[in-house]
């Protein structure tokens, strides 16, 4: 029996296949075939939101850490944080440099009202990745809950300082979506743009003038 997959499904599991096959060429070990479609299944039902179907069908993996970072994840987000915190110990055991895993794990510790070792990994995580924006935010909420208001907006001022890096990503598929006559793609992502920039940048400018172009010739 033949299997069809639409392009959007087939572009996803080439995209997976190739970052599974990225981590096997740093690992000494890889992982075997059941496992990598293991992996797929669920990171398939991960982008629709059915988590406990990604919890049930990575159940028992714990050596492959790619599927234990989805599992972590997906126990999460399910509200399983007893066993999201296991599975993300279980990565940064396999991988201490896993930013994943250690980024949810400090998200668990917080909830869990851990807020020192919370705030202890998410300075180590910086110390690594001093322009994640996902640390930095997470970094200025331990430091209000612990009211220190004045370090928690450093950690806010540096988020939206590199935020235009992200600004430039969408303009950059902005124009993208221009040529290929997807207008009204392209102005939403100007419009987001526009919002994820701190102050007047020769950016905005850019910005501004291609969203004029595409509405005058809309």
């Amino acid at each position: 029996m033949k299997v069809y997959l639409n392009k959007s499904t087939l572009c996803k599991t080439i995209l997976i296949l190739f970052f599974i096959c990225v981590f096997c060429i740093s690992c000494d070990k890889s992982p075997d075939e059941n496992t990598i479609r293991l992996y797929v299944r669920a990171s398939d039902a991960y982008a629709q939101g059915c988590f406990l179907e990604v919890i049930e069908i990575l159940d028992g993996q714990e050596n492959f850490p790619p599927a234990l970072i989805l599992r972590a994840k997906a126990e999460y987000f399910f509200g399983d944080l007893e066993n999201a915190e296991k599975s993300c110990r279980r990565v940064i055991k396999l991988r201490p440099s896993s930013f994943e895993a250690g980024l949810y794990l400090a998200r668990i510790l917080r909830e869990n009202g851990d807020l020192a070792e919370a705030r202890l990994t998410v300075h180590e995580l910086l110390a690594d990745n001093p322009q994640d924006i996902r640390a930095l935010r997470l970094a200025a909420e331990l430091a209000c809950d612990e009211e220190k208001f004045d370090e928690a907006a450093i950690f806010l001022d540096r988020a939206a300082e590199y935020s235009a890096e992200s600004a430039m990503v969408l303009l950059d598929r902005a124009r993208l979506y221009w040529i290929a006559g997807k207008s009204e793609h392209a102005l939403d992502d100007l419009s987001r743009a526009k919002a994820m920039l701190p102050w007047d940048t020769p950016l905005l400018r850019s910005i501004v003038n291609l969203e004029n172009i595409i509405k005058e010739v809309m």
